[in-house]
């Protein structure tokens, strides 16, 4: 079976289970909070172009956090890897930050960016550039020191050692640590849009939520499960065009 088919498969067995649990929450709970399954599908698809702007505005929130994260994150993550000084001095800043609840800086970010993208935007990257800062610093820590010994003998200038031994080293450490940030993102952006906007799937969950209409409701909730699947899938591409070692896997 070709990649491409497999792939094709897999999304429709994920499909498939996913409706497979909805229409069993449907017929256990038997409450209109769940509603039923077919007529909501047909419900989003009716008001899809409804939904367009919040989708848009949501996603443009998510990959802004997310490149500024990755800007910030991965040559602080190089940093604090490769000097050891660097990690001495701020790794124990990065244990007491990471387990914080950042989302309660939300009031703080409103008062210092506004109540605009930029505070919402601020707050997702606070809470998922620790993640990446870390997720790089430990695929540095895992090579093994013999290699640097290696690119010694041979050399090899400092940029030669980052793109032939770091590059191919924390780049596995990057994808995945943009996996785990785009789940931690969009549960965060949630948050965020349920406060000064009008515009986002947070908003439009909520609001239908608040005039007590659970079929809007729940084609929210699809569209925000349709954004992270295609971010996923977004990453699956970038890891099979940046790692052609990982190709035959």
């Amino acid at each position: 079976m070709s990649k491409k088919k497999k792939i094709s498969l897999d999304t429709f067995i994920g499909l498939i289970g996913l409706f497979l649990v909805w229409e069993s929450l449907y017929f256990v709970v038997a409450h209109p909070v769940i509603p039923e399954p077919i007529k909501t599908i047909g419900l989003f698809i009716e008001v899809f172009p409804l939904l367009l702007p919040h989708i848009f505005s949501s996603l443009f929130r998510i990959l802004s956090a997310i490149v500024i994260s990755f800007m910030i994150g991965v040559p602080l993550g190089i940093w604090i890897g490769a000097s050891k000084w660097a990690d001495r001095l701020l790794s124990p800043l990065l244990y007491f930050i990471y387990p914080i609840p950042k989302v309660a800086f939300l009031p703080v970010f409103m008062l210092v960016f506004g109540l605009g993208d930029a505070s919402k935007i601020s707050l997702v990257v606070w809470i998922i550039v620790f993640q990446l800062i870390l997720s790089v610093r430990d695929g540095i820590a895992q090579i093994d020191q013999s290699y640097y010994q290696v690119m010694r003998m041979m050399h090899a200038s400092k940029w030669q050692t980052f793109l032939y031994l770091l590059y191919p080293a924390i780049l596995p450490q990057i994808i995945s640590g943009l996996r785990v940030c785009i789940g931690i993102a969009v549960a965060s952006l949630f948050f965020a849009e349920n406060y000064a906007t009008q515009y986002g799937l947070g908003y439009y969950i909520m609001n239908a939520w608040s005039v007590i209409d659970y079929s809007q409701m729940f084609c929210g909730i699809l569209a925000l499960c349709l954004v992270g699947f295609l971010l996923f899938k977004l990453i699956d591409l970038l890891e099979w065009f940046l790692t052609p070692w990982n190709k035959s896997m």
